[in-house]
């Protein structure tokens, strides 16, 4: 019997902070970061290269400050600081799980993340460590979405796997819509001019502009991941 080989080989998985809220309301679910860890290791298993960018909408998310108040850039940057937190609980779960993880920030905290330098950053993935980036891009005013297109982009991932709580991009939102249609696939430019929201618009015209698929999937179904990965269709694919 032949061996199950994946059809990517270096991926970047976009995690929402809220992905890590597991039942809970606030924070992080120790639990369910140890769950999303098991899943990532079945997938280093295959031998895929791995690159992680993490949300913080679990702790603070920017655009709520701004509504409250708050200086846009000040309520930003508290939300890139929220995702180093959740870096650091996805770290220390990886490692948990056997896996050497590298917390790379873009900003500077160097008791906790390093830097990101593109060169060491491809030598840790060809190492087999996976790579856990926080911060975004290191300014206010762009999403963890955007950041996640440069990253992939950077270390030359094939695919963008996008982890949500649906499983894929629907004519408008399922839980609320019970008469949303699920896309099995759908160019960017639909998803412009459809004014879809699953990654923001610099996002997207990022992946475009460098033809970088995104799929987007059900992280709450377990293996969805792999199957991913693996070319089973599951979710939405962006092309």
């Amino acid at each position: 019997m032949s061996q199950v080989k994946p059809v990517y080989s270096r991926i970047l998985l976009k995690l929402s902070g809220e992905a890590l809220l597991g039942q809970q309301d606030f924070g992080i679910s120790v639990d369910t970061a140890k769950a999303i860890a098991h899943e990532i290791r079945e997938i280093h298993d295959l031998h895929v290269q791995i690159g992680i960018m993490i949300g913080g909408g679990n702790i603070f998310r920017g655009i709520y400050g701004t509504e409250a108040g708050m200086d846009r850039a000040s309520a930003d940057y508290m939300g890139l600081l929220a995702t180093m937190i959740n870096g650091i609980a996805l770290q220390d779960a990886l490692e948990k799980e056997g896996i050497g993880a590298r917390h790379i920030s873009a900003i500077e905290i160097s008791g906790v993340a390093e830097p990101f330098v593109r060169r060491n950053a491809m030598n840790y993935l060809e190492t087999g460590n996976i790579l856990i980036f926080t911060a975004g891009t290191g300014n206010p005013y762009f999403t963890t979405d955007t950041a996640a297109a440069l990253r992939a982009l950077e270390i030359g991932a094939q695919v963008i796997l996008k982890a949500t709580k649906v499983d894929g991009v629907y004519s408008a939102d399922p839980l609320q819509d019970k008469q949303a249609r699920k896309f099995e696939s759908i160019e960017y430019l639909d998803v412009i001019k459809k004014g879809l929201r699953v990654m923001d618009t610099t996002a997207i015209s990022l992946c475009k502009d460098n033809n970088i698929p995104i799929i987007v999937f059900n992280l709450r179904k377990k293996g969805n991941m792999k199957k991913v990965v693996l070319g089973q269709k599951v979710g939405t694919r962006i092309f």
